[in-house]
């Protein structure tokens, strides 16, 4: 199946000069959704996670089924301020100013095996800061995977970690 039949390019979105990759249709596909979850469930198999860690806010999209789908945890890496109870928080470096990612306190045990996930690598700055995160509380991070990367921004250069995808754009 071609995955790409079921990504949808809107130019312009957020900003003047973006092209926004909407997975939208393909969620809304579910054999095409279904696919792509096997497909990922393959990719990170090897890293034998006890828990996936989904990005704010479309990778819980990706992390939360495949997690259902492999047998293991689930849980969210959110923007500052938007997770109850107490949190710890990474604050990392934009390109203009810092930004701040949190997890629960309790969401990783020490040494469990983690695999971080979001719908698309761009910059990798989130990313970067996510595996850095999970490993201030102790997380062992096997690897990350995306559905998307947009390989002409370079993002997986930023990650220390094996990195999966299922479909790459060059532009």
């Amino acid at each position: 199946m071609d995955l790409k039949q079921h990504i949808r390019n809107i130019p312009d979105f957020p900003k003047p000069g973006i092209n926004f990759y909407d997975i939208s249709p393909m969620l809304a596909h579910p054999r095409a959704w279904h696919y792509c979850t096997a497909k990922l469930a393959a990719l990170v198999a090897d890293w034998e996670p006890d828990i996936l860690i989904g990005i704010d806010s479309r990778g819980f999209l990706v992390a939360a089924p495949l997690a259902l789908h492999i047998g293991c945890g689930f849980a969210m890496l959110r923007k500052q301020g938007k997770l109850p109870g107490k949190t710890i928080a990474h604050t990392y470096e934009l390109e203009y100013g810092t930004d701040t990612v949190e997890i629960q306190a309790d969401a990783i045990e020490k040494g469990q095996r983690v695999v971080v996930l979001d719908d698309l690598m761009a910059t990798g700055g989130t990313m970067a800061a996510g595996i850095d995160l999970i490993r201030e509380v102790g997380g062992d991070v096997r690897g990350a995977a995306c559905v998307i990367e947009l390989t002409f921004l370079g993002g997986r250069n930023k990650i220390d970690v094996p990195f999966e995808v299922l479909l790459t754009y060059d532009e």
